[in-house]
């Protein structure tokens, strides 16, 4: 089962999800990728190419910090990356949404959709004063790509809503190859936050 500790670091929002979900049957399937990615020259040198620094002009200080110091924990590679380019940003997306995770980048929530799955609901995590800052900015109609070293997959912005942290609707399974993003919301509030921004996505044929 998903426990307490990691929901509070994507500010609460999974608490009641790690209640409901078992995580057992996906273990063999993240070590597989991880290897992938640490074993293959050639993810080794793509991974290293494609995640450029981010922009972080509009960053708090602490959160700067963890970043910073995330960079140096020898932790294991992405799992894929995320590609938006309406807000000219690129992230590397890693296997769960523990701190050091969502520090250096975004996190896959466990316990839904896998990266590489043919079907279902796809969660991704991040900070909203953070790698999520120019998320406040995504428009219905835009792009998502997310790219791993067995395949590109390319998303379509099909909502965008606010709704209560508590709210775990958003995060059921799909039978269609969808994704989830979630953030705290307001973007700038200060402290915890009491919202979820949610952009939902689904996958192009």
């Amino acid at each position: 089962m998903l426990t307490k500790p990691g929901v509070k670091r994507i500010c609460g929002l999974m608490a009641l999800l790690l209640a409901s979900v078992n995580i057992q049957a996906e273990t063999s399937s993240a070590e597989q990728t991880m290897t992938f990615w640490m074993e293959d020259p050639y993810a080794r040198l793509y991974k290293e190419a494609t995640i450029p620094v981010p922009d972080k002009s509009l960053w708090n200080a602490k959160r700067i910090n963890d970043y910073q110091e995330s960079l140096m924990v020898n932790a294991a590679p992405p799992v894929g990356i995320m590609k938006i380019d309406d807000l000219n940003i690129q992230i590397p997306i890693y296997n769960g949404t523990e701190e050091l995770n969502l520090n250096r980048g975004v996190g896959r929530i466990k316990g839904m959709a896998r990266m590489n799955d043919e079907s279902g609901n796809l969660g991704i995590a991040g900070h909203r004063d953070g790698i999520f800052r120019p998320l406040k900015d995504i428009q219905v109609g835009d792009d998502i790509i997310v790219e791993t070293p067995l395949r590109t997959e390319t998303y379509l912005v099909s909502s965008i809503t606010i709704v209560p942290k508590d709210d775990i609707s958003v995060l059921e399974p799909t039978d269609e190859r969808t994704m989830t993003i979630v953030t705290c919301y307001p973007f700038y509030h200060v402290g915890n936050a009491p919202k979820r921004y949610i952009v939902k996505a689904t996958a192009m044929q």
